[in-house]
C-alpha cells in the first residue's frame, strides 16, 4: 500500500504535537480554596497599603472642640506632608511630645519663622489678628511673642480654654507629624471631610 507523500514528511516530534492530553478538570474544593487564598492575599496587600498611606485614630477628649468631640474617629493622611507642605489651619495628628505613646490632635496656627502671641483674647500671627470662627471661645490667657524654630510648628486646640498645647510645651518639629486629619467617618451624623480654615491673611 502506497504511504502518502506528505505523511512521510512528518517526524516524531510533529506527531505528538498533534497530540492533545485531556487536563482532568480542577474539583470544586479545590477552586474554592484558590480563590480563598487569592482574596486573603488581595486583602493583606490592601491592608499594608491603606495603612503605610492613612492612619485611623479616635478623638480622646474635648481639647479640639467644637470642631471634634470626645469619641470621633477621623482617617489621617500619612502622606500629606511627604507630598505637600504644611499651611496654617491645617489639622495635625502627632505623639505626645511630654508621653510619646498618646497620640493628639490640633490645629496648626503658626509656620516656621512665624511670631505667635496672644493678647486680649485674640491670636496673632506675625501682627495679624486671626479671624477664627472654628474655635468655641476666645482664650482666656495671654502669651508673649513666641518665634516659631525652623522645622516646627506651632499648634493649638480650637478649645483654647481647655487645651493642652504648643502654649504649654512648645511648638512640634514637623518630622513628628503623623499626618493630617482629612475625614471623620464616626459618629454617622458627623461624616464628611474636616474643613480647611485657610489662614494666610496672617502671613508676614
Amino acid at each position: 500500500m502506497a504511504l502518502d507523500p506528505e505523511q512521510n514528511n512528518v517526524g516524531p516530534l510533529d506527531r505528538q504535537n498533534v497530540v492533545t492530553l485531556d487536563q482532568p478538570p480542577a474539583s470544586p474544593a479545590r477552586q474554592i480554596l484558590t480563590e480563598v487564598i487569592q482574596t486573603i492575599v488581595l486583602a493583606l496587600l490592601l491592608f499594608v497599603a491603606i495603612n503605610f498611606i492613612t492612619a485611623r485614630i479616635r478623638v480622646d477628649g474635648q481639647s479640639m472642640e467644637p470642631t471634634f468631640h470626645n469619641g470621633d474617629y477621623v482617617v489621617v493622611n500619612r502622606l500629606a506632608y511627604k507630598i505637600g507642605d504644611i499651611e496654617r489651619g491645617d489639622v495635625v495628628v502627632f505623639p505626645y511630645p511630654l508621653d510619646p505613646q498618646r497620640d493628639l490632635i490640633k490645629r496648626v496656627i503658626g509656620l516656621p519663622g512665624d511670631r505667635v502671641s496672644v493678647i486680649s483674647g485674640i491670636v496673632y500671627v506675625n501682627d495679624a489678628a486671626l479671624m477664627e470662627e472654628y474655635i468655641s471661645e476666645p482664650p482666656v490667657d495671654a502669651m508673649s511673642q513666641v518665634t516659631v524654630p525652623d522645622g516646627y510648628v506651632f499648634l493649638m486646640g480650637d478649645n483654647r480654654n481647655d487645651s493642652q498645647d504648643s502654649r504649654s510645651w512648645g511648638p512640634v518639629a514637623i518630622n513628628n507629624l503623623i499626618g493630617k486629619a482629612v475625614f471623620r467617618y464616626y459618629p454617622f451624623n458627623a461624616l464628611g471631610v474636616v474643613l480647611h480654615y485657610d489662614l494666610v491673611a496672617a502671613a508676614p
